[in-house]
């Protein structure tokens, strides 16, 4: 039972992966390529290459990843390979395959405003991409340069991941202007910021962190009320050395300010540390505050 639940999670993975990339190279064939939007990775360089020296996009897109794919193995050995396998495959083939479909679409999508073009192709490409980030795959090609630098260079792949794409960007400035760099600059934008909220989420809570000297208090007022669960977490000041209690909770983000006032209102000097929160599992998740 076990195995088949774990199968059709990996089939579902799989199919989930697939749908993105196939939506990737769409939006490739659809709106980057026609247009000549430079926006990073292997299919920006493959538009360069077009321009420069009129090499077939499909091919250089297949050619590459299979070139990346062999480095990979050198760098980044078996196991991490593997995971780069499947996107050095089924990438270029999906580019071929929604060929097809983009020649139909094209005549048919009639936008005079390069900008639109520009927000759809953004949109789509990142849906994409997120999809197949939220799979816990990726298409090959430059994110194995990526995962190199992450791994001799210590740098994080998002950092990695904006430098590269600005440097190929960068790369179509001389062939294709000043006007469509700044199109392709926005396409990046728009496409890495529609994949992390795909991968991530859209956060609809705050955490909060507070450090008070009225902890007794503000923890009294959050039982009272049943405002939201929390955490008592002991601190160690690194300076003084003071022994102290720091309080963690989970608060939804419309009730974000009321509840920091309730804090402040007990503590005016409380010390917080706020942030997104994507995700909550298990314990009791309260609809609203009660003093609200």
């Amino acid at each position: 039972m076990k195995n088949k639940h774990r199968l059709a999670h990996d089939i579902n993975r799989l199919t989930t992966f697939i749908i993105g990339t196939y939506i990737i190279a769409l939006s490739y064939n659809t709106f980057l390529k026609p247009n000549s939007l430079v926006i990073g990775g292997t299919t920006g360089l493959s538009i360069i290459f077009e321009k420069l020296f009129g090499w077939d996009t499909n091919i250089f897109i297949l050619v590459s990843g299979l070139i990346l794919l062999v480095i990979s193995y050198a760098f980044l050995g078996v196991k991490k390979s593997r995971h780069n396998v499947l996107g050095a495959l089924i990438f270029p083939l999906m580019v071929y395959l929604s060929a097809p479909l983009a020649e139909v679409l094209i005549p048919q999508i009639k936008i005079d405003d390069f900008f639109v073009i520009t927000l759809i192709a953004g949109l789509t490409y990142g849906l994409g991409f997120g999809i197949v980030y939220k799979a816990g795959y990726s298409t090959g090609g430059l994110d194995i340069i990526m995962q190199i630098f992450n791994k001799y260079l210590k740098m994080p792949e998002g950092k990695a991941s904006f430098v590269a794409s600005i440097v190929v960007v960068l790369c179509g400035l001389p062939l294709f202007g000043i006007s469509h760099t700044v199109y392709s600059s926005i396409v990046l934008y728009i496409e890495q910021l529609v994949t992390n909220k795909i991968v991530i989420g859209i956060s609809d809570s705050k955490l909060f962190y507070i450090y008070t000297r009225k902890i007794d208090k503000v923890r009294d007022a959050l039982v009272k009320d049943g405002a939201t669960g929390f955490t008592i977490i002991p601190t160690l000041g690194g300076y003084s050395h003071y022994k102290g209690e720091m309080l963690m909770c989970v608060v939804d983000t419309k009730d974000y300010y009321e509840f920091r006032e309730l804090v402040l209102s007990i503590d005016k000097d409380a010390f917080f540390i706020i942030d997104d929160c994507y995700e909550v599992n298990g314990g009791t998740k309260r609809k609203h505050l009660p003093f609200l």
